[in-house]
């Protein structure tokens, strides 16, 4: 059985002024993702920590401008993808007590999920269309 994802037309449609400033926001904030993820898979680059927060504080502030439009669903997806990667990174932190190389592999894994779905994220709002919540 096979299920499409079918986006429902959005509730509220924005001027395009504000439409504009919003997918600016999520471009901005997709960089930085895309920043973090990317440097999570070079060793020694984790100081992008800083910039992470700073996405997720902008998407946190600016994700009421949104509500009820497209772009709602891709604030939800940043932050949804954020809070998944740091439950994962937590859970596997024993594996980097007990065995380096298991754990090594596990952050791998996790790093290039979140990249995957920053990239979707990314290309789906680049061609208008709300990502699935």
């Amino acid at each position: 059985m096979t299920e499409t994802f079918e986006p429902q037309p959005p509730a509220v449609v924005l001027d395009p002024e504000r439409e504009a400033n919003l997918r600016t926001v999520g471009i901005i904030s997709y960089v930085l993702h895309a920043i973090v993820a990317i440097g999570a898979l070079l060793p020694g680059v984790q100081a992008s920590i800083v910039l992470l927060v700073v996405a997720v504080i902008v998407d946190l502030v600016k994700r009421d401008d949104a509500a009820g439009s497209w772009q709602a669903s891709h604030f939800s997806w940043r932050l949804r993808s954020v809070l998944w990667c740091g439950i994962l990174y937590v859970v596997t932190i024993p594996l980097w007590f007990l065995f380096v190389i298991p754990g090594w592999i596990a952050w791998c894994g996790i790093s290039i999920w979140f990249l995957y779905r920053i990239v979707r994220g990314w290309l789906a709002m680049n061609d208008r269309r709300p990502m699935p919540t």
